[in-house]
C-alpha cells in the first residue's frame, strides 16, 4: 500500500520507506510514504525513484545499488536511527549525498530498555510470568522459599561498554541501586567520571573480569564486531549478566548461547541479534535470556521526536542548510 501527500511534479519529493508515528512534515516537499509493511529490496527500490531525501530504517541497506536507483535527484539519507552501519558512507559520499541520523531521540527509550532487561533477567521475570500463567501454580499453592530465586543489584559492578549518551543515560539509572559504574570506551570521556556517575576507566578485560552487570551501548564497525566472543564471555563471573541494546553483531551469539545452556554466567537481555530477525535456535528455549524484537527506542514520546528530528534533516538538507544532525 502506498500512501502519497502533497504529491506535486514540481516540489521534491521525500520518501519514506515506512509508516512513523507523527507526521513527515516538510512544508517544501512533497512526502511520500512507502507503506506500512516492510518493502522487498524490489519494492524499495523501486519506490525511492526520482526521490530527493529519503527517510530510511536501520533496516534499509543503502548503498550503491540503492542510491543508483533512487537517481541523480538524490541529496540526503535521513536515516530513522542513531546507528548507521546500514549505510554506506563512501558510497554516499561518492554520489554527494549528505547523511544525518537521529541520535539525541533513541537516548532515554533505549536506557529505559536495557534496565528492564537487567531487572528482567536478575529477577527471572519471563521464567516467572510464565510459571504464573501455568494450571501448575493454581495446583502447587504457594511457592517455596528457595524458588524462583534471582539475583541482587544493589551495591554491585556496573559495566558500560561505550561511553556515549544511550551509555550514560543507562549509567545513570543505576544510581537507584548504587552500583560502582565502569566504562570502556577507545577515548577518556570525564563527564563518566564526574558526579554522580563517579565512573572508572577500564579496559575490558579487567571490565569484564569485575562486572555484575555488562550493558552494551557501542556502534558496531569492524572493530567491534564480535567483540564480546568466547573468550570475553568466559572472563565474565558466573553470576554476571549481559545485556545488548546497541547491535547484535557485536556479541559471538553462538558462543554467548554456549555459555547460557551451560550457565557460565547467570543470564542475558537480547533486544538485538546477529542475524537479525533471526534469532540463535539455541537462544529461544533457554530460561535464562530475555530477549525483544529491537524495541529500543519504542516508546511514544521519543519515536515521534525521532519523526520531528528526520523532518528538520530532510528540510534543511533540500533547503541547502546544513542538517542539524550530520554524520556524513
Amino acid at each position: 500500500m502506498q500512501i502519497h501527500r502533497e504529491n506535486s511534479p514540481s516540489r521534491p519529493t521525500v520518501i519514506v520507506t515506512r509508516m512513523v508515528p507523527g507526521e513527515v512534515t516538510i512544508p517544501s516537499a512533497s512526502v511520500r510514504i512507502l507503506g506500512d509493511d516492510k518493502p522487498s529490496r524490489e519494492q524499495l527500490l523501486s519506490g525511492i525513484r526520482g526521490a530527493s531525501a529519503i527517510v530510511t530504517m536501520f533496516s534499509d541497506k543503502v548503498d550503491a545499488e540503492f542510491l543508483n536507483a533512487a537517481g541523480p535527484d538524490l541529496k540526503g539519507v535521513c536515516n530513522y536511527a542513531v546507528g548507521f552501519d546500514n549505510i554506506d558512507l563512501e558510497a554516499c559520499k561518492a554520489k554527494n549525498v549528505i547523511v544525518t541520523n537521529t541520535p539525541h531521540a533513541v537516548t532515554e527509550g533505549t536506557a529505559d530498555l536495557a534496565w528492564t532487561l537487567i531487572l528482567a533477567v536478575a529477577r527471572r521475570l519471563i521464567e516467572a510470568d510464565r510459571f504464573a500463567r501455568s494450571p501448575e501454580y493454581t495446583t502447587r499453592g504457594p511457592l517455596g522459599i528457595t524458588e524462583f530465586l534471582g539475583t541482587d543489584l544493589t551495591g554491585r559492578n556496573l559495566l558500560i561498554v561505550g561511553a556515549g549518551r544511550i551509555g550514560y543515560a543507562t549509567a545513570l539509572r543505576s544510581i537507584g541501586w548504587g552500583m560502582r559504574i565502569m566504562y570502556t570506551a577507545r577515548s577518556r570521556h570525564v563527564d563518566f567520571e564526574l558526579a554522580p556517575l563517579a565512573a572508572r576507566r577500564v579496559s575490558l578485560e579487567e571490565g569484564l573480569r569485575e562486572a555484575d552487570v555488562v550493558s552494551i551501548h557501542t556502534p558496531l564497525t569492524p572493530e567491534t564486531r564480535h567483540l564480546i566472543d568466547a573468550r570475553a564471555i568466559n572472563l565474565m563471573k558466573p553470576t554476571a549478566i549481559i545485556i545488548n541494546t546497541a547491535r547484535g553483531p557485536i556479541i559471538d551469539e553462538s558462543a554467548l548461547a554456549q555459555a547460557l545452556m551451560e550457565r557460565k554466567i547467570w543470564g542475558a537481555g537480547l533486544d538485538v541479534f546477529e542475524h537479525e530477525p533471526r534469532v540463535h535456535p539455541d537462544l529461544i528455549g533457554l530460561d535464562n535470556v530475555t530477549m525483544t524484537p529491537h524495541i529500543g527506542s519504542a516508546e511514544d514520546k521519543y519515536r515521534r521526536l525521532m519523526t520531528e528530528l528526520v523532518s528538520e534533516n530532510a528540510g534543511a538538507i533540500l533547503a541547502g542548510k546544513e542538517p542539524p544532525n550530520r554524520i556524513a
